[in-house]
């Protein structure tokens, strides 16, 4: 009995000593952390980031995230100094079509080509945290260069009205195309608005500076024609950024660079190609009709061209015509303009009305002749020549007045 006691007296001792010793290293600590320290001591050594769980899940699920939604939270955390950035000071509106079945990926790749996003990375991320990827509505997207991210995203996902079809013809010029234009059910477009926007060519796309010194700076030639679906609001810089949207779409770098390669800028080959247009009846015959007048420019003299003359000559109220049919000999030589390529050697200053792809191509494929001179034969082809006797003979055969020829 004896020895239980002095056993548990022993077991107590030791307790009470490790009682002791345990509050002298908690009192010594407490003297050497005061709880100031230590909480900013825990702060710098944990250091946890603030992430913005905010911007992820679809509108009313931003607090029932899923782990997915939290990884893409963590990535987006990297560009936060993008998300509310707009890409652009600028306050210009830029038509953004979206097309039926495309990605969100190639979605993304088109904003960042057009400057509508900084960055495309950011963009794809946001786009899935938002659950909005699938939700991308097919159609035209009016969009401000200076939106940020959600305000594209928003835009992306509002449907658009396409309650109205337009037909821009090859060959108008823009007179003809504001005239067509004012007649459809548009009700904020503005044919003189549309007009001067043409008339002063001020845009950022880059077909449209490699113009030539002394070059015209209208859009004429490049108002692609087509038919589209246009919302029924659109105004008139809308409509003309979606017609040069179209164009800078359908002639691609392969075919710019076929221009440069007949020695020509880009606007050169559209004037050309436009002057093809109004000459052309026959598609087939285009090809043909461009080497007559690349033959001419490689010569360095006058193209004799009467659909320039015709556009000089501009609106006759007679006929209430933009073309006037026949040019006569006098209107040949008297016509004061730098259009006039019977007056003018080489180019004229810009394009005189919009191509067809038709004539775009035979322009950048022509056929390879020594023809320098054709005419109308009435049926809707022409006859072609290699000399002026030649040409002097068909007009002599098709009863025409001989024009100046240079």
């Amino acid at each position: 009995m004896n020895d239980l006691v002095r056993a548990f007296f022993k077991v107590m001792i030791v307790l009470f000593a490790l009682v002791l010793v345990g509050g002298a290293i908690w009192f010594g600590y407490r003297l050497a952390f005061p709880p100031a320290q230590r909480n900013s001591s825990a702060a710098t050594i944990v250091n946890l980031p603030q992430i913005d769980f905010s911007r992820c899940g679809a509108p009313g699920e931003a607090n029932s995230l899923d782990p997915t939604d939290l990884a893409y939270a963590y990535q987006l955390d990297q560009y936060k100094d993008l998300l509310d950035k707009p890409a652009s000071n600028e306050k210009g509106e830029v038509n953004f079509i979206v097309e039926e079945g495309e990605l969100p990926s190639e979605v993304t790749t088109r904003l960042e080509r057009e400057g509508l996003i900084e960055n495309g990375d950011a963009f794809l991320l946001l786009l899935k945290c938002r659950h909005a990827a699938e939700r991308i509505q097919a159609g035209d997207h009016i969009m401000r260069r200076n939106m940020t991210m959600d305000e594209v995203i928003l835009s992306l996902q509002r449907g658009t009205m396409r309650g109205v079809t337009i037909t821009i013809r090859p060959g108008w010029r823009a007179e003809q195309i504001a005239d067509y234009l004012a007649t459809v059910n548009l009700p904020q477009f503005d044919k003189d608005d549309f007009l001067e926007i043409v008339k002063k060519g001020s845009s950022d796309y880059s077909f449209l500076q490699d113009r030539k010194s002394g070059a015209s700076p209208s859009l004429e030639g490049f108002l692609f024609p087509d038919t589209y679906q246009v919302q029924q609001g659109i105004t008139a810089e809308q409509l003309v950024n979606r017609l040069l949207y179209e164009f800078d779409q359908r002639v691609t770098p392969e075919m710019r660079a076929k221009a440069q390669a007949e020695g020509l800028t880009l606007q050169e080959a559209i004037t050309l190609a436009s002057i093809v247009e109004r000459e052309t009846v026959k598609p087939e015959e285009a090809p043909i009709i461009a080497s007559v007048y690349l033959n001419r420019v490689k010569a360095k003299t006058y193209l004799n061209a009467d659909p320039t003359v015709q556009y000089a000559i501009g609106f006759v109220p007679e006929t209430k015509q933009w073309w006037k049919t026949p040019v006569t000999l006098a209107e040949y030589q008297h016509v004061d303009s730098p259009y006039n390529t019977y007056l003018n050697p080489g180019l004229p200053p810009g394009p005189i009305a919009a191509p067809s792809m038709n004539s775009i191509q035979g322009v950048l494929e022509p056929a390879q002749t020594d023809f320098f001179y054709f005419l109308a034969t009435g049926d809707g082809g022409h006859v072609f020549a290699r000399t002026l006797e030649e040409q002097n003979a068909n007009l002599a055969k098709y009863g025409y007045e001989a024009p100046p020829q240079q």
